[in-house]
């Protein structure tokens, strides 16, 4: 299959250098094919660089990266036009933990088969289908507890090549029972593959014998990460003008085109093209905003080259959803303790005086004397943040509730984003 027009628009030479301010992404798209061969969908996937074969990082980061390229940088309608989009998503999105920043449109979300199916599972995904969400499962086979998810999903992906064929055939017939299902053939390696699929009745095909998936690259402005703070800082305050978020985006042209881009994109279900980021900040709303601009810091800094290591960054996250957790048994904005852990844990992890990061920073008065001073509700969250992760405990008498648990579920949570699965 030859490549397209918009293909040879975003593929670059794999040793073209970049210019001074801008930074080259790439993202994998691999066709899918209906019964009479026409392609009606591709599955965007995580690819490090342009000569990747496959996913070198998985888990949220991944998944991150993917979701803010496809959007944001890329968008949506040159990637798939009008065809669907399948992403692979991973736990944190699946329960809410991490934020989907768009609607459903013609996004199709995969649970992959690595994750654990519980209650939280079931019921997030059950969730995001009343959102108007199509739901395919990944590599689904049977005896595991992803069969609890067949009559809440739209689309089952079965493997074919190196199964035994009665085998799939018993899959098949258990997904029948569902008669709203369409059944994805991938893996498809062989004519011998193909021809056994379309004999058990499948709709969909994927694999390497229709295409291999192809990596697109694109460079684009390296975005400031300090606006991104600031944005967020600003999201995080209940009393945000609207003229003010827009000065911050429009003040940074990367930002700007980022999120032009992600409002334009086919799947924040708009018809209408949004020209201007005054706009955008009005159609996206400051909740999906502060989503988008939290995924694409996530992204940036645990997606670039410049030294940031796991470890460190997953202290950094470890700290802000400790003081999200700790927050929410004291009845404080749960968004403004995030944002307080965050920062401390940026000037942490750049060896900074908070007052010195937060200094070009427009922040209420609560965040700024809890970031710098430790002083007032919010302070007292860090404190008991910054005691436990030291192995002291606080002067409190466990005032902020069971702090072991959450200091351990704010690890947990951490790791998983930014470690692979």
């Amino acid at each position: 299959m030859p490549p397209s027009a918009d293909d040879k628009y975003h593929m670059y030479p794999a040793d073209r250098p970049t210019e001074n301010g801008w930074h080259r992404i790439h993202i994998g798209r691999q066709p899918i094919h209906d019964e009479t061969g026409a392609l009606v969908a591709y599955e965007l996937l995580f690819r490090s660089n342009s000569k990747a074969q496959g996913a070198t990082a998985r888990g949220a980061e991944a998944t991150s990266q993917v979701i803010v390229n496809a959007f944001s940088e890329f968008g949506l309608e040159r990637l798939t036009g009008s065809r669907l989009c399948f992403i692979n998503l991973t736990r944190e999105f699946l329960v809410g933990e991490l934020p989907l920043p768009f609607d459903s449109g013609s996004v199709v979300l995969e649970v992959l088969e690595t994750i654990d199916i519980d209650e939280q599972v079931v019921s997030g995904v059950r969730k995001l289908a009343e959102q108007g969400f199509a739901i395919a499962l990944d590599d689904f086979v049977l005896g595991n507890d992803h069969e609890r998810l067949l009559e809440i999903a739209s689309y089952v992906k079965l493997e074919v090549s190196g199964v035994d064929p009665d085998v799939l055939r018993t899959r098949v017939e258990a997904c029948r029972a569902y008669a709203h299902l369409r059944l994805v053939a991938e893996r498809l390696e062989t004519q011998e593959d193909m021809d056994l699929a379309r004999e058990l009745g499948f709709e969909l095909f994927q694999g390497y014998l229709l295409g291999r998936p192809r990596v697109l690259s694109l460079d684009t402005l390296e975005p400031s990460r300090l606006r991104h703070l600031e944005l967020i800082s600003k999201l995080a305050d209940d009393e945000t003008d609207l003229d003010e978020v827009v000065a911050i985006v429009t003040s940074d042209p990367a930002l700007s085109y980022r999120i032009l881009r992600a409002t334009n994109s086919a799947a924040v279900g708009r018809w209408q093209r949004v020209s201007s980021v005054n706009d955008a900040v009005v159609v996206l709303g400051t909740e999906r905003l502060r989503h988008w601009v939290t995924l694409m810091l996530l992204s940036d800094v645990v997606g670039s080259g410049d030294g940031v290591d796991t470890e460190r960054m997953s202290h950094v996250l470890a700290r802000a959803r400790l003081c999200q957790l700790l927050s929410k048994s004291l009845s404080l904005p749960s968004d403004k303790a995030f944002t307080v852990g965050l920062l401390t844990g940026i000037a942490d992890l750049l060896g900074v005086l908070p007052e010195e990061l937060i200094a070009h920073l427009s922040l209420s008065q609560d965040v700024s004397a809890a970031i710098i001073d430790e002083r007032g509700p919010l302070g007292s969250v860090v404190i008991a943040a910054r005691a436990y992760e030291s192995g002291r405990m606080p002067d409190q008498d466990d005032a902020h509730g069971n702090l072991a648990h959450a200091f351990l579920s704010a690890v947990d949570w951490s790791m998983n984003i930014v470690t692979s699965v």
